[in-house]
Order: C-alpha cells, then sequence, then structure tokens
C-alpha cells in the first residue's frame, strides 16, 4: 500500500462522533485516578461513558480482551488488564480505550500520575505528549507515514529516552487496527502518503531506560524488562486541507 486510504465527509463524521466518546472517557477516568482505587474501578467508569452514550467497545472481546480499557502501571507499557490492583501514590498509570459509533472506530490513550509522582515521572510523561504533538503535526497532505514515525523518534531522542519497537500506531476506519502500520521508529520520506481524509490512530509508547520489552505470561501486558517507567499516549487523527484534525479530543 503506497497510500493510507481516504475517508470521505460522512465517514469522519462518524469517527468524529466515535472520538467524543473517547474523549469523554479519558475525561471521566482522568478525574477518577486517585490513590486507593483500583483499575477494575476505573474500566467501571468507561463503560459507564458507553453505556450512557450508546457506544460500543472496540476492546472488550478484540481477540479475548476481557475489559473495556487497558491500565499499564509504571514499567507496564500497554495490555494492562484492569483488576483488582489499587493505585498507590507515586504510581503512573497509562489508560487505553475506544468506542464505535455506526461502525466506525475511535482510539486513544493517556498517561497520567497518581497523586504526587516524581520529577522523572513527570518529564516521561510530558515527553510523550510532545512526541504526540509532533507526530500530529506531520500529519499533513502529501508526508509519508515515515514523516509522523521520525517525528516521534527524533523527539525521544533529544529528551533521552527509549522508544518501544515493535509496537505502535496504525491505519484505523471500519476496524479498529487496519493497515497501514504507524511505527515510532522511522525515516522522513518513507511509506504510505497521507491524503486529505487519510485517518491514523498515533500511540507513542516511550520509557525511562532500556525499552527491551517482555509479554507477560497472561498473554496480553507488555512490560519494560528491567523495570523502567513507561508512558503511552495516544490520538486517533484525520488529514485535512487545513492541517491535521485530532478526532479523540
Amino acid at each position: 500500500m503506497r497510500r493510507v486510504p481516504s475517508r470521505a465527509a460522512a465517514e469522519l463524521a462518524a469517527m468524529r462522533a466515535a472520538g467524543k466518546v473517547v474523549a469523554e472517557m479519558h475525561e471521566c477516568i482522568r478525574a477518577a485516578v486517585r490513590p486507593g482505587c483500583t483499575t477494575a474501578e476505573l474500566d467501571r467508569i468507561a463503560r459507564d461513558v458507553l453505556d450512557r452514550r450508546g457506544a460500543i467497545s472496540n476492546f472488550l472481546g478484540y481477540h479475548g480482551f476481557p475489559a473495556v480499557i487497558c491500565a499499564s502501571v509504571n514499567e507496564q507499557v500497554i495490555h494492562g488488564i484492569p483488576g483488582p490492583r489499587v493505585l498507590e501514590e507515586g504510581d503512573i498509570v497509562s489508560i487505553d480505550c475506544g468506542a464505535v459509533i455506526d461502525g466506525w472506530h475511535g482510539d486513544a490513550a493517556f498517561t497520567t500520575g497518581v497523586g504526587r509522582i516524581a520529577p522523572e515521572a513527570a518529564a516521561l510523561i510530558r515527553a510523550t505528549e510532545a512526541a504526540l504533538d509532533a507526530a500530529v503535526a506531520a500529519m499533513l497532505p502529501g508526508n509519508r507515514v515515515g514523516d509522523v514515525s521520525a517525528a516521534v523518534e527524533e523527539l525521544a531522542e533529544r529528551h533521552g529516552l527509549g522508544v518501544v519497537d515493535g509496537y505502535g500506531g496504525h491505519g484505523i476506519g471500519r476496524a479498529m487496527h487496519e493497515a497501514p502500520d504507524v511505527p515510532n521508529i522511522g525515516r522522513r520520506g518513507r511509506g504510505p502518503r497521507l491524503d486529505v481524509g487519510s485517518v491514523l490512530a498515533i500511540e507513542p509508547m516511550l520509557v525511562l531506560g532500556d525499552p527491551d520489552v517482555v509479554e507477560l505470561d497472561d498473554g496480553w501486558t507488555v512490560v519494560t524488562t528491567e523495570g523502567g517507567l513507561a508512558a503511552h499516549a495516544e490520538h486517533t487523527v484525520a488529514v485535512t486541507a487545513n492541517g491535521p484534525e485530532i478526532l479523540t479530543r
């Protein structure tokens, strides 16, 4: 594939509606994160938003995943399964979730601190958000997927952070995961072309220290092998003639 598919105006409108539900899920979860809450409680909040908005989860049941959010704490990079784990002061937690409206998907993630967190943890979160911002800025007509990937990698290098390889963003539309893959490492000017109407889910995953990761025995949770903190940020983004549009804000 040399071009990322373009979505028609009506299709983008449906994805925008799905994205608004995801944004509301994020807002409600952010407000609930505190020392003493469990990751299962955060999953319940997300379920309530989906029910209230008449949306469907694109996470629940995906290849057998048992929840509507991924909740990944500290050294957990992605795909953490919500459960009885109690969040503690100083933790950081990454929340990834999505929604489907009229068959069209939205997908986004954020990382936040639990109570007061260490300066290096706060800096990691800020840098991951900045990497996402830089990648979003590269979503311009005529650019390539490699421009998006390189923006993440270059930002991480400037901050001395590790980039998790082998996991990244993706195309999105009628399915949550579509072609093309959007790595967080890449070369500018390479990969499929972006046109007006192209939509990608961009998701930097940055870590303090060694970026090597391993999947736990639960078959889902990905952790850093040396226990370094990890942060994850994601938005579903459309290319428009007037610049990038974040559909999950």
